[in-house]
């Protein structure tokens, strides 16, 4: 398998040498970690993506001149974007949510223990969400705290209408935090046919992960 090139972004050079010692040359089974490049704000990213071809963007959520939730809206809107993991000093809130909303896959605490680090590196490489379902509920219990418009309601639920009446179930239980497993078990469904499901659900409502499928749900109640 090909190495999972890594693109660091954090206006902290301590951060940044931290992650790079971290991270560089760590062996995966059949794989390395390579970090190609960082870069110290968010307006550094595109030339640095470009130099680098990252498949992975660990990127910081607050810097000075752009802020983390705006490089990665401007990331995912480019054609093939590279995966992007928020890192925050902060548990979810309102510029994690937005982050997500633009396409991140995921996020991590800056705190986190080394593993987690090469785990959501290596989640994020393979298509993941780097969440737990602990953290996309608390996620989806911040949206709900959140005023929703009407409009954005009609919206959410006109492209869930897009979906089956199967799709709809799976994607239901995706927003409740459900795993793979759990939706599985739940909906008398191998693990498989549910990664399939959610394969076509991201597929047929142009989404990113299954983080922004649990979101739409949300906007639509």
């Amino acid at each position: 398998m090909p190495d999972i090139r890594v693109l660091l972004v954090d206006d902290d050079a301590m951060v940044r040498a931290g992650l790079r010692l971290m991270l560089d040359g760590h062996a995966l089974p059949g794989r390395r970690i390579v970090v190609v490049g960082d870069a110290a704000d968010g307006d550094e990213v595109p030339a640095a993506v470009a130099a680098g071809k990252p498949d992975v963007v660990l990127m910081d959520l607050r810097m000075p001149r752009c802020n983390g939730v705006t490089a990665t809206e401007r990331l995912t809107s480019a054609p093939n974007p590279p995966r992007v993991v928020v890192l925050t000093t902060f548990d979810a809130d309102e510029h994690v949510l937005r982050a997500l909303r633009a396409g991140a896959s995921g996020f991590l605490l800056k705190d986190a223990a080394p593993e987690g680090i090469v785990d959501a590196v290596r989640a994020a490489a393979d298509g993941d969400a780097v969440l737990s379902p602990a953290i996309t509920r608390r996620l989806i219990g911040l949206v709900t705290d959140l005023h929703r418009p009407a409009d954005k309601r009609r919206e959410a639920r006109a492209k869930l209408e897009l979906l089956g009446a199967r799709e709809r179930e799976v994607a239901a239980a995706v927003a409740r935090g459900g795993s793979n497993a759990d939706i599985a078990a739940e909906l008398f469904m191998s693990v498989a046919t549910v990664k399939t499901y959610v394969s076509r659900i991201l597929r047929t409502l142009a989404l990113d992960n299954r983080v922004q499928i649990a979101l739409l749900v949300r906007d639509s109640e």
